[in-house]
Order: C-alpha cells, then structure tokens, then sequence
C-alpha cells in the first residue's frame, strides 16, 4: 500500500470530545464506565456503560436537525467538523466531487427507531415520524455529513459490527491509492445505550455483568475477565495522499502503510480459539506496509475482555510475532472509556497516533490477575514511555471478523 497521510483528528468519546482533554484522560488511565441511567437498565444482565457528555457543547448541529437524525449521525457531524478544522481544510477551495466519506457502524441509529416504533405500537403509523426512513439505518451518518458539507465523491459505509470503522478507514486508504478521491472522511459512529440497542448487545454473550463495580468491569486480557462494557461515541480522521499533503504543508499525525482482513467461518458469534486467521490478517497487513515483525514498536488490541476473544488474539500475536511478541507493548486503551462497537476502530486510530505523536503507550486499566495463558505485556493500568515509529491495530466482529491496519509516524 502507497501511504496515505491522517492530517485531522475528530473525537467524540466518554473519556472527553477536546482532544487534549481525551488524551489526558487516556494517558491517566481514568475510567469513564459508569451505570447507565437515561433509562431503568436494571433488569438487563449488563447495565453499565461508557457514555459521551457535553455533546451539545461542542455541537453546531441546528434544533430543527436534530428533531430528525439519531444521535449517531449528530455525534458524527460533530467528529467531521472537528476532523475538517483539524486538518486546516476550507472546503470553499475544494472539489467536494472529488471528497469522500467512509463510516463505520454495527447497529444503526436505534434511540431514534426504537421511539418512533413505540408511537406505531401507542398511536399508529399516523404517530411515526416520516424523518424515521432516514434516521435510523447505517448509512445515515454518512449521508448528514455530505449533505451539510456539499461532499459528493465517491464514499462508502461498512457494517462489520466491531471491525466496522477500521475497514472504513482501510477503504478509504485504498481508495485513495486508487486516485479515485482527492482526501476523505473516514471513521465510525455507534450510540448503544438505548434500551433495545442494549437488549442486543447483552444477548450477544460478550458484556460483562461486573454492574457493581463499573469503573473496573471491563479488563482486558486479565485471568477474571467476562467481558466488555459497551460505549457510545464516534472518530473521524481525515485522510490524504502525501502529494496532497506536501502540496498544502499539512500537519501529518502519521501514515497508514497496511492492512489486512480474514474471516474465521467458525462460529457465528466466537472467534476461532488458534487465533490462526487472526495471526493471517496480521501478517497480510505487515506484507502490505513492507515491515518485518520486529519492526512494530506497538500494537493497540482488540482487547474484546471474553475469555476466548483474549486468549485467540494473544495466540494470533505469538504465532506472527514469535520471539518478538513479549518485547512488544499491547494494550486495550478502550477499557477506559468502554467499546464502541463499530467506531471502536476510529477512535483506537485515533489513540494510537496521539500514542505515537507522544511517545507514550496507553495503558490497559484493570488489570489485577494475569492470566497464564495471557502473558504478553499488556501495559497494565499506568502508561509506558516509549518511541513508537511504527504500530499496529487490531479490531475483530463478531462471526470471525478479524482487521488489521499499520500505521507508521511521519
């Protein structure tokens, strides 16, 4: 893969939407899980949460607008802004048919379905609002943002449940490369704590039911994990070719070199136990950016915190890494703040060049047990300092969906 620049960053996250305010509370490993209490969660298996405040703040999105769109799309349009701004883009100077916009989500907008079906049980269709075909489905965030930027060139949503907004971004890299944009906005959306949105997560088997003690449920890789606590929240970044980038002496956070993609076709919710297909992808993404094993100085994990998600992802690192992988610091910073689902992707892009453009590794917070079985350095619950000049990502959906993608600094 020819590098393809990230020039603009767009958080929208529980751990804080200013940039600096994010990284602070990464790096400080603070926890922003918390019961959920917009609504009586109670009698769910799973009733904790990583949820985004101070979004109207941050928010330039109209009243009238948001009486329309879920809240995915508003927390997207706030992370394309903030995307735009960073990279010092004026749009009023592009050819926006030549602009792009790649999101990621897994479960739509469902605050907004979920309502409006209540009125069509309470009131009948004359209750539903007709705003409800366009607010709710996965492509909807994709298509607010084009619609209040003028942005018409070629553009894509992918559904991948967890792997969702790293594929997006991977596309749009490969797009690029293939000359058919001139820059994109790519990344993920997810609002999961609604009560029906919620209702799925917990019958997928992969939430932990630590309620008692929020802050500390989710934990990665440690012996008596049970699972994530889900977050909502979107990233964006913004996306260019390197002559572009030098055309515009744009800031350039780091640059994406590789990526790779498989499929287990075992199970349709667990992963393949030999993480082999997993170690594939990895390997296929290091091929693609021309790197060697030992040359990845960090690898930001899926970090999913199932027994088996754990146990096949550290596998699949030991069968590419070999030797290498105890001499390589992985952590799974969304223990933080929760996972995002579908924009888990963007917002771990997002850390890892904040990790890179720092030097410093975010930790994976709640780590008390180590597991035998697990015993890579996970970076447990404080920060490493650490020049990182070439990293790696992880995202895995559920059905065996495993995604690779190498970043590489500037």
């Amino acid at each position: 893969m020819n590098k393809i620049a990230i020039t603009g960053l767009g958080i929208v996250t529980p751990s804080g939407i200013d940039k600096r305010k994010f990284w602070a509370n990464i790096k400080a490993g603070r926890s922003a899980v918390e019961k959920i209490t917009r609504f009586d969660a109670e009698k769910y298996d799973s009733h904790i949460a990583g949820h985004v405040h101070e979004l109207d703040a941050y928010s330039n999105v109209s009243s009238r607008l948001l009486k329309k769109i879920d809240v995915f799309s508003h927390m997207g349009l706030v992370a394309a802004e903030m995307a735009i701004e960073d990279a010092g883009l004026d749009l009023s100077q592009e050819n926006l048919h030549r602009a792009g916009i790649f999101a990621g989500n897994a479960i739509g907008g469902w605050l907004y379905g979920e309502t409006e079906l209540r009125d069509l049980y309470m009131e009948g269709r004359e209750g539903v609002s007709p705003f409800m075909a366009s607010a709710w489905f996965p492509a909807a965030p994709q298509g607010q943002i084009s619609i209040k930027y003028g942005i018409k060139g070629y553009s894509k949503t992918v559904v991948a449940d967890r792997a969702s907004s790293l594929m997006a971004i991977a596309y749009a890299a490969r797009t690029l490369n293939r000359g058919k944009n001139d820059f994109i906005l790519a990344g993920g959306m997810e609002a999961p704590v609604t009560p029906y949105a919620l209702l799925c997560c917990n019958t997928s088997g992969v939430l932990t039911k630590n309620n008692t003690n929020p802050e500390t449920a989710y934990r990665p890789f440690d012996k008596n994990r049970d699972g994530l606590a889900i977050a909502e929240g979107a990233g964006i970044v913004t996306l260019e070719t390197p002559e572009r980038v030098a055309k515009r002496n744009a800031h350039v956070y780091a640059n994406i070199i590789g990526f790779g993609t498989t499929t287990d076709g075992v199970d349709r919710i667990e992963p393949a136990a030999d993480g082999k297909e997993l170690a594939k992808s990895i390997q296929i993404a290091l091929d693609n950016a021309g790197l060697a094993p030992e040359d990845i100085d960090y690898i930001c994990a899926d970090g999913v915190g199932t027994q088996i998600g754990d146990l096949s992802e550290t596998r699949a690192i030991k069968q590419v890494f070999n030797s290498h992988a105890p001499k390589i610091p992985v952590s799974a910073p969304k223990s933080i703040f929760g996972n995002m689902l579908g924009a888990c992707g963007s917002v771990d892009v997002a850390i890892t060049v904040l990790a890179m453009e720092n030097n410093i590794v975010p930790p994976t917070i709640n780590y008390t047990t180590p597991d035998p079985e697990c015993d890579l350095d996970y970076c447990p619950n404080k920060a490493q300092e650490k020049e990182i000049n070439n990293a790696l990502i992880i995202n895995r959906g559920r059905g065996g969906i495993n995604c690779a993608l190498v970043l590489q600094k500037n």
